[in-house]
């Protein structure tokens, strides 16, 4: 060391890039052979080399550092309600766009097949751990894709828009991102986005009073020619709208005609080439998802096409919901992943008092309960990506049913004390914007809010449970496939299943149910897959005590280095 130099820097931990996020994660990759997606391994091994590469962590680092940036005018002053993004956020989008995330289910599903969206294999289960390795790396990219795939459920099954699903669809499945500020004709691909609360209520959509007129028939020919039937004149405004910068939304309005709610198409160019009238007035500055552009936005007279029948606004949508709710399980399960990825990489390297900090045992149990959480989470949601590949069977639509809110308040619920508790291990170092754990933690917050918060998540499961008996006994068919070798779980479960058995569930308990019932299914998919060790520290703190609020309270005997040893493959 030269005389004049103040230090040397030494027990740092090197950052992690250059990793394959697949190839380390046996846990996902057991998942994933488990629940039908091995077609799709080879694929995904070189989807997760990209992901970790230092090219693309720099990436996710500048499109949070430089985001988007809202023009409202051009030089000329005419109106153009462009958002403008650096070119870090479209090299990821046209990434992961090429892999498929946007739509790949819907172009080829079933085992075995080529997806012409991406090259791995069109099945739920194959894009959930596609969107698991994507979430480590930037939740705010998955917006936009998560908006498109969850679209094309709705559009398939809407009546009376052959013309519009035409010239749409083959857009909306291209694997090719496209940012262009076009009409869809003229693009190689095309984005999806979503509109549906306004400022007076939130998740009480019913109280929207956004208008929807239906245009008389000449006027509808006039403007739109072959695509007249079911166009509508829109007045109102949007409180949250998610990716204005897509080609189209669906947004949800009241029908002037007294129908009441429904559901509607709004393109972002009309079929004459001229800009629809859709006034963005500012973007949200938000806690996190800072990648990504959230609006208000008025419609000034913008045109739009029902999707569904009048009135029906909230049952078309609700196929939507439940894939975005689906994503918002996986993503908070990537995120999580690269949390404790992040967390178990540095107390590898890190020294304290003498000894690495991941021989400590103090530091041991809280990894190892975080590496537990994660595990859970994984299986979980794997497991919940199958019921939509099977959703033909009666049972796992059922079953879907229950577990997709349950697993969206629980999963989502857990991200933000995770996160906290694995920027901890990192210290200061983890505190500071230029450590992924700021960035990370700012992210898990936005599950568990959209889609549905918390409460409105456990009220859709009392109302599964309520509404389908299908939903109770695929429950129970589901947990007893663990069997009746570990007491603790037989007993956690009887319980459960007694209690449904006796009464539907109150609403003022909601959230200790969906609890419950989360845990129950993690249990029995790691009693029956996962490792001894795993399985049975998992039953001992989370079904033998309620889990706390702290991570690191695992019961003496689990063995901490063996589950850690699996959770990260170096």
């Amino acid at each position: 060391m030269n005389a004049c130099d103040t230090h040397e820097v030494f027990n740092q931990a090197t950052p992690f890039e250059n990793v394959n996020l697949f190839a380390c994660d046996p846990v996902l990759q057991e998942a994933l052979l488990r629940e039908g997606g091995g077609a799709a391994s080879a694929e995904l091994e070189l989807l997760g080399e990209r992901l970790g590469s230092a090219e693309l962590i720099a990436l996710a680092h500048l499109a949070n550092a430089h985001g988007p940036q809202l023009r409202q005018f051009d030089r000329s002053g005419r109106r153009i309600d462009e958002v403008e993004f650096h070119p870090a956020w479209h090299g990821l989008m046209a990434v992961l766009v090429k892999a498929g995330l946007h739509a790949a289910p819907w172009v080829a599903p079933g085992p075995g097949a080529g997806t012409g969206a991406g090259t791995w294999t069109g099945t739920h289960v194959a894009r959930a751990a596609a969107y698991i390795l994507a979430g480590q790396l930037e939740n705010g990219v998955q917006c936009p894709l998560t908006m498109t795939f969850a679209s094309v459920p709705v559009l398939r099954q809407a009546a009376g828009l052959p013309q519009i699903l035409a010239r749409w669809l083959p857009k909306i499945l291209s694997g090719e991102y496209d940012p262009r500020s076009l009409p869809v004709e003229h693009k190689r691909g095309a984005l999806i986005g979503m509109g549906m609360t306004e400022k007076q209520g939130g998740t009480d959509v019913r109280s929207n009073t956004t208008r929807a007129e239906a245009l008389p028939l000449p006027e509808a020919q006039a403007l739109f020619g072959a695509e007249a039937d079911n166009a509508y004149r829109i007045v109102g405004h949007k409180w949250f709208f998610s990716v204005p910068q897509s080609d189209a939304h669906l947004i949800l309005a009241q029908d002037a005609g007294g129908a009441g709610l429904s559901c509607f198409f709004l393109p972002r160019y009309l079929p004459d080439g001229s800009r629809n009238a859709i006034r963005v007035q500012r973007l949200k500055d938000k806690l996190g998802n800072r990648s990504n552009a959230s609006a208000e936005v008025e419609f000034a007279g913008a045109y739009g096409w029902l999707v569904g029948e009048a009135g029906r606004g909230i049952a078309t949508i609700i196929e939507m919901a439940s894939h975005t709710r689906l994503d918002c399980v996986l993503g908070s399960t990537g995120i999580m992943r690269a949390a404790l990825a992040q967390a178990l990489h540095h107390a590898r390297q890190r020294m304290a008092f003498g000894k690495v900090l991941a021989e400590q045992p103090l530091m041991q149990n809280v990894l190892a309960d975080l590496a537990l959480e994660s595990e859970a989470a994984t299986v979980f949601a794997m497991r919940l990506a199958r019921c939509f590949d099977e959703k033909d069977d009666e049972g796992q639509a059922a079953l879907a049913r229950v577990l997709t809110p349950a697993g969206k308040y629980w999963i989502c619920k857990r991200g933000p004390g995770f996160g906290a508790e694995a920027m901890e291990v990192l210290g200061g170092n983890g505190y500071v914007e230029e450590a992924p754990l700021a960035r990370l933690y700012r992210e898990l917050p936005v599950n568990s809010i959209w889609e549905g918060s918390g409460n409105v998540m456990c009220l859709d499961v009392l109302r599964a449970l309520a509404r389908s008996p299908a939903a109770r006994a695929a429950l129970a068919a589901e947990l007893a496939l663990a069997g009746d070798g570990d007491a603790t779980f037989v007993a956690y479960r009887a319980r459960l299943l007694l209690a449904l058995e006796q009464g539907e569930p109150d609403e003022f308990g909601a959230r200790a149910w969906s609890e419950r019932i989360v845990l129950a299914v993690q249990a029995a998919l790691l009693l029956r897959h996962a490792p001894c060790f795993v399985s049975s520290a998992f039953v001992a703190s989370r079904l033998a005590q309620a889990p706390g609020g702290a991570y690191g309270r695992l019961p003496v005997g689990t063995d901490c280095a063996a589950i850690l040893a699996r959770a990260l493959r170096q």
